[in-house]
């Protein structure tokens, strides 16, 4: 089993990330939403969606959402906020969303704060940009907001410590030919334990080409969460805006 598909569904995800700045998350969408001028009422899936926090934002921005994502703990837990404009299903983002999950193409799909690069094989990276584009309607907006390697590589912290709640959490993190991996080790209840995280460090040229092949033009890209400029060495984020091709005649 990969590592995504046991350590997002234990508690302790939640409590180690549980800080996480949501008032920073709030702000970045309602820049997003503006800046792509995406009309009301249009649909909008967010892949990938945890809890669904950014999920029930959109939704209260005037969207109609579908939060998709692989843990099931999630999406039990996002069930009970659901409303007429707002779903969730639990999905593999390598398989299909149209039509087994979403009945219709959608205007804009959105994959937010590194939910990408989990997986070792190519082929699985490529089948996210297939089943997107295959969901999307023509001119249709992806989101893809991923971390910017090189910055990851500038700036890597070997190790830190961080208490949330009663568990102290020790993290040491390491680059491993392209990807980084952060263990994660902790006691709770007189019981140790170890998980871990595995992102590829995908390249700007690497995602270009994956959006190429699958009828997307780069329409702009942003280094950070307020839409600033991307530098290649100083940018924490790279976000990057694809925009689905009308087919050809």
């Amino acid at each position: 089993m990969a590592w995504f598909e046991t350590w997002f569904d234990t508690p302790y995800y939640h409590i180690l990330y549980k800080n996480r700045d949501f008032t920073e998350a709030e702000k970045f969408i309602t820049l997003l939403v503006n800046y792509l001028e995406i009309p009301k009422d249009s649909k909008i899936i967010d892949l990938a969606c945890g809890k669904g926090r950014h999920s029930v934002f959109l939704n209260k921005l005037g969207y109609k959402v579908l939060g998709v994502d692989l843990s099931k703990e999630s999406i039990f837990h996002n069930k009970q906020i659901e409303n007429s404009n707002l779903k969730f299903e639990v999905h593999d983002m390598r398989k299909e969303l149209f039509p087994k999950i979403s009945t219709q193409k959608v205007e804009a799909v959105f994959n937010l704060f590194t939910s990408f690069g989990y997986f070792d094989l190519e082929k699985d990276d490529r089948s996210v940009f297939r089943s997107v584009s295959n969901v999307l309607k023509e001119e249709g907006i992806f989101v893809l907001d991923f971390l910017n390697q090189q910055w990851i590589r500038n700036t890597l912290e070997a190790e830190y410590e961080t208490k949330k709640g009663n568990i102290d959490f020790l993290i040491r993190k390491k680059i491993e030919g392209e990807h980084i991996i952060k263990d994660i080790f902790f006691s709770d209840k007189g019981k140790k334990h170890h998980y871990f995280e595995k992102v590829k460090l995908h390249t700007l040229e690497e995602m270009e080409n994956y959006a190429q092949e699958f009828g997307f033009e780069r329409v702009a890209i942003f280094g950070n969460y307020d839409l600033g400029k991307f530098e290649l060495q100083k940018s924490p984020r790279c976000i990057s805006i694809f925009r689905k091709k009308p087919e050809q005649l």
